[in-house]
């Protein structure tokens, strides 16, 4: 059966029968025009987000730096996300990342008592701040 170009706009509610087990049958409904599924996960995609912000937690949970990270990000309780970002703010603006391995990062006498050492990579960055971080 074809369908024509006039009807394959319309929106309907129709019952299709999907085989669960031998002699028994299961319906379903199919979603309407307006309602898709596209828009029933983000719907519950925003919500889950908005949970997760307003409980503060994971990376939006609040934490205080240490005296030594407080000095490059400040003295205030943060989100993680806020204390990384503004890592790489100070790293960029003071240009502290080695310009033959980008991945590598020059420290400072700042950036040398929160990460304990002359250099790191970027990806041990995170290792060492966490050490500078507490529960707000």
């Amino acid at each position: 059966m074809s369908v024509g170009p006039a009807e394959m706009g319309k929106a309907s509610l129709t019952i299709s029968a999907v085989a669960v087990s031998p002699g028994k049958r299961h319906h379903k409904r199919r979603l309407s025009g307006k309602e898709t599924m596209a828009t029933k996960k983000k719907a519950g995609a925003e919500k889950a987000a908005e949970t997760q912000t307003k409980a503060g937690t994971g990376i939006h949970a609040a934490v205080q730096p240490s005296k030594e990270l407080g000095v490059i990000v400040g003295n205030d309780a943060l989100p993680r996300s806020e204390v990384i970002s503004k890592v790489w703010d100070y790293i960029k603006s003071k240009n502290l990342q080695n310009p033959e391995n980008k991945r590598e990062i020059l420290a400072d006498a700042d950036l040398q008592k929160v990460f304990g050492r002359e250099k790191c990579t970027m990806f041990e960055m995170n290792k060492y701040i966490s050490q500078h971080l507490t529960k707000a």
